[in-house]
């Protein structure tokens, strides 16, 4: 789940590929809230996971946010 998060971050959020580490934080990647809110909207309607921007937020890393997202993904 971690290389569809950072295709995302950077095909669709314009993220610097090489800002993008399993330990980066949203600030190092200069995302704010409001790219968070558009991240959500994007893991929907790409990839079919809800996760809210708040959950989002509530990660301290990309590599969290991708062990989140992949939790959402996998079949219950």
């Amino acid at each position: 789940m971690y290389t569809a998060l950072q295709t995302i971050l950077t095909g669709k959020l314009k993220v610097s590929p090489e800002k993008i580490t399993p330990e980066a934080t949203l600030q190092d990647l200069g995302l704010d809230s409001l790219s968070v809110v558009e991240l959500s909207i994007i893991l929907e309607s790409d990839l079919g996971v809800r996760v809210s921007d708040d959950e989002l937020l509530d990660a301290p890393t990309i590599g969290a946010m991708a062990d989140l997202i992949g939790e959402r993904s996998a079949p219950v």
